[in-house]
C-alpha cells in the first residue's frame, strides 16, 4: 500500500457552504478504501480530514496546510434489499443518489435534511437531522454498521452495540475526527408513494406559531415552520407551519397513481457567482418575507412531491452565491423545551441589531441518541441565515451567552465562528468523546480547521 500522493492530488482553496474563511489544502481523491488508508498514512504534520459535497456551513471539511480526502469517487451502491429495507453504500454516495435508487423499491430515507446534496459519510459525521426528528430521531439512529479507516490505516467495521460501540457513537456526530467512514449499512423505511399529504397553516405571530407546534406536532411524520424575521409589531414572527404525513396510494389523485414512486426533483437554474455584497438588506428582506408569507395560505390535505415539501432550495443550484462574496453565517441552536422564550429573545436581538435573515427555520426535536457530539436533544431549534457584515461577530457572541445560559448548544455542522468555551459548555459529554478519540488517534492524525479553532482535539 503506497502512501505517496497520486497524480490527481492538487492544492485547492476550500470553503464551506457559508463561503467564509477559505483555506488551502492538498486534496486527494481516492477510488477505494485502500487508497483512503494510503492517504491517511501519508498525511503530513497538519493531518487529514475527509470531505464530501461541502455542505457543512463552516470549516469542518477544511484543513489549512494539510490534506483533505475528497470522498465523492467512493460512490457505489452495493446492494438494496427491498424486503428488509437494508442498503449497503459507499460513504461518497449522496442522499440524492440513494433516494433515486431506493424509491423504486418503495424505500425511503427516514432522515433527510434541507438538501439531498449530502454524502452518506457527511450525514454520519454530522449526525444530520430533518423535519422528522420528533418521530425518527437523527441519521445515526438508522445506521446498522459503518466501516471506518482509522489513523493507523486499519479498516474497522463498527456497529451501534458491538465491541467497539463507543467508537461507533463517537464517529456519529464526530465531524470526521475519529477516522474516515468509507462504507455504511442503513435501514430505510417502506413507503407506498413518493408523495406527502401536506397541511399548511399561515399563522399571524410567533407566539401562536410556537403554540401550534407544541399542541399537535405529534400527529405528523414531518413538521417545520418558516417565520418572518423582518416584520415587527403585532405580527412579529408570523410564519408558515408546514406538516405532513407520507401519502398512501389511495390518497393520490388518479393522475399520479400510475407512477406513485416517481422521484420528481428538477433543478431549474444555477445561481451565477456575480452578486455584490448587501443584496439581502432590510428592503429586499422585507419583500422576500412578504412574498414567502403570502404564497402559502392555509390549506390542508395537499399532495406534494419530495422537492415541493422537503427541498425547495434544491431547485436552485449554488443558491448560497446569492449572499455575495463575503458569504453568510447560519446560526443554529437548540434549547430545552421549557426555554422557548429564548427563540423570541434571539429574534428580538437580531432585529434590534439591524440584521436581516430570510431563510428562517423553527422546529421541535425529540429524544437524542447515544452519540456524545450529536446536536439534537429535546427542545426548540432555531436556524437563521445572516449575511456576513459589520457587527455580526459581536451580536453572535451576545446570542451565544443567551443560548448557553438557557442550557442550549450550537450545531457543529452549521457554526463557523463560535468559541471553544461555547462548545465545551454546550456539549457536557465532550471529554467522554475526547477520550475515545485519543484512544483511536493518539497522534492527532485527523484534524480540521474547525477542530483547531474549537480546540476539539
Amino acid at each position: 500500500m503506497s502512501s505517496q500522493p497520486s497524480p490527481a492530488d492538487q492544492q485547492r482553496r476550500l470553503h464551506g457552504w457559508g463561503r467564509t474563511a477559505p483555506s488551502v489544502a492538498e486534496v486527494v481523491t481516492p477510488r477505494d478504501p485502500e487508497e483512503v488508508a494510503a492517504a491517511v498514512l501519508g498525511a503530513g504534520p497538519r493531518g487529514v480530514i475527509a470531505r464530501g459535497l461541502g455542505r457543512s456551513y463552516g470549516d469542518p471539511a477544511q484543513n489549512a496546510g494539510g490534506r483533505v480526502v475528497d470522498m465523492t469517487r467512493l460512490a457505489r451502491i452495493h446492494s438494496i434489499d427491498a424486503a428488509s429495507g437494508l442498503v449497503d453504500v459507499d460513504a461518497g454516495v449522496s442522499l440524492d443518489t440513494l433516494m433515486r435508487a431506493a424509491l423504486p423499491f418503495g424505500l425511503w430515507l427516514p432522515v433527510l435534511p434541507g438538501t439531498r446534496q449530502v454524502t452518506i459519510g457527511g450525514a454520519i459525521g454530522a449526525d444530520i437531522h430533518g423535519k422528522a426528528h420528533h418521530v425518527v430521531g437523527s441519521f445515526g439512529n438508522h445506521v446498522e454498521s459503518l466501516v471506518l479507516v482509522t489513523a493507523d490505516g486499519a479498516v474497522r467495521e463498527l456497529t451501534p452495540d458491538g465491541p467497539e460501540s463507543e467508537l461507533f457513537w463517537a464517529t456519529v456526530g464526530g465531524m470526521g475526527l475519529t477516522g474516515i467512514v468509507v462504507r455504511a449499512r442503513l435501514k430505510l423505511h417502506h413507503v407506498e408513494t413518493a408523495y406527502f399529504l401536506v397541511d399548511t397553516d399561515q399563522i399571524d405571530n410567533l407566539d401562536d406559531l410556537m403554540d401550534r407546534q407544541t399542541r399537535d406536532d405529534e400527529k405528523y411524520a414531518e413538521s417545520v415552520s418558516w417565520f418572518d424575521a423582518v416584520t415587527t409589531g403585532p405580527h412579529f414572527g408570523r410564519g408558515i407551519l408546514t406538516r405532513a404525513n407520507h401519502a398512501s396510494l389511495s390518497e393520490l389523485p388518479e393522475k399520479l397513481r400510475d407512477k406513485p414512486l416517481k422521484f420528481d426533483a428538477p433543478q431549474l437554474l444555477t445561481v451565477p457567482d456575480v452578486f455584490p455584497p448587501g443584496m439581502l438588506n432590510k428592503l429586499t428582506g422585507r419583500i422576500f418575507s412578504e412574498l414567502w408569507y403570502r404564497k402559502s395560505p392555509t390549506k390542508h390535505g395537499v399532495v406534494q412531491n419530495i422537492t415541493q415539501f422537503l427541498h425547495p432550495l434544491d431547485i436552485i443550484g449554488e443558491w448560497n452565491r446569492g449572499y455575495g462574496p463575503h458569504g453568510f453565517l447560519q446560526y443554529q441552536f437548540v434549547v430545552p423545551p421549557s426555554r422557548g422564550d429564548v427563540v423570541r429573545t434571539v429574534l428580538e436581538r437580531v432585529t434590534a441589531a439591524g440584521k436581516v435573515s430570510a431563510l428562517n427555520v423553527l422546529k421541535r426535536f425529540g429524544e437524542g441518541n447515544r452519540a456524545p457530539l450529536s446536536f439534537p436533544r429535546p427542545g426548540w431549534t432555531l436556524c437563521l441565515d445572516i449575511p456576513v457584515g459589520r457587527g455580526l461577530g459581536e451580536l453572535c457572541d451576545e446570542l451565544d451567552a443567551i443560548v448557553l445560559d438557557a442550557g442550549g448548544r450550537h450545531y457543529l455542522a452549521k457554526e463557523s465562528r463560535t468559541s471553544a468555551e461555547a462548545i465545551r459548555r454546550g456539549y457536557p459529554r465532550l471529554d467522554e468523546w475526547r477520550k475515545v478519540r485519543a484512544a483511536v488517534d493518539p497522534e492527532g492524525v485527523f484534524a480540521s480547521d474547525m477542530s483547531r479553532r474549537l480546540e476539539l482535539v
